[in-house]
């Protein structure tokens, strides 16, 4: 029985600035419908590493794998037509238009329609983005032009748009930078339930520690962009190397500090 690759492969990926290493010999891997949370200090090189990952940045060498499939060096267009989903720090959307607007231009593309990008989106697939937003509890919010949203619900149509191409991996940087606490636990539940209901490989950045610990399968720790650490949220906890990395950032995360939080 041949091995089934993993959805995402990254192998000794390393990108240099001037003779600084942003990255160095960075490889790890992710399964479908896995939620792995890439953390490290500000500098640690997480953000190289992501646009490395969808194109953004070629590296100066290593692999990226999409199952299987080469994908180092290709253009964000091309990594995305593959099903590279992303979501960033700094919500980007269409203020003047629609919610669903915005999401039927994510879908306008996803079918090759650029060429009339703006004349064809109020008409096309108005129900595929409907089902969209109400997966992301946004259905309400349809009709309502984007410049009037709260910042949460900025985020949740930041994830029907990053879904619109059916992404088989979906990067997010940050996801939740400027939430409530809140918001931020009801956005991570809601990527985490859409992405093991539809076996979504997921891959974030975050320095909010309780959702790092709360939702991640699996965390890898960078710093000075060398990999020091991987592994299921306890024994990254308990890792001697990453408390000092961390000491007085609030890593070492305690469920209990939650749940008293919470009574």
């Amino acid at each position: 029985m041949s091995a089934i690759p993993p959805l995402l492969a990254v192998e000794g990926l390393t990108k240099s600035y001037g003779g600084i290493h942003a990255v160095r010999g960075v490889s790890f891997s992710l399964r479908a419908g896995e939620i792995l949370a890439l953390i490290g200090p500000n500098g640690a090189g997480k953000s190289t590493c992501f646009d490395m990952l969808n194109g953004q940045n070629k590296p100066d060498s290593g692999h990226v794998r999409l199952l299987g499939e080469e994908i180092t060096g290709r253009k964000p267009r091309e990594v995305w037509r593959l099903g590279v989903g992303r979501t960033f720090q700094i919500t980007a959307t269409f203020a003047t238009m629609t919610v669903r607007e915005n999401v039927q231009v994510a879908l306008v593309s996803h079918g090759k329609q650029l060429f009339n990008l703006f004349g064809s989106a109020p008409k096309f697939d108005r129900g595929e983005a409907g089902r969209l937003l109400e997966l992301v509890g946004m259905g309400g919010y349809a009709d309502r032009p984007c410049g009037e949203l709260a910042y949460g619900d900025l985020k949740r149509l930041e994830l029907a748009v990053a879904l619109a191409n059916q992404p088989k991996l979906l990067l997010m940087d940050e996801p939740t930078a400027g939430m409530a606490p809140r918001e931020r636990v009801d956005l991570m539940r809601l990527t985490a339930s859409i992405a093991r209901e539809k076996s979504i490989g997921v891959l974030f950045t975050e320095h909010d520690m309780d959702v790092v610990f709360e939702h991640a399968d699996r965390i890898i720790v960078l710093n000075r962009g060398t990999l020091i650490a991987e592994g299921s949220p306890a024994e990254v906890r308990g890792n001697p190397q990453v408390q000092a990395v961390y000491l007085g950032e609030g890593l070492v995360y305690d469920a209990r500090h939650r749940e008293g939080a919470s009574t």
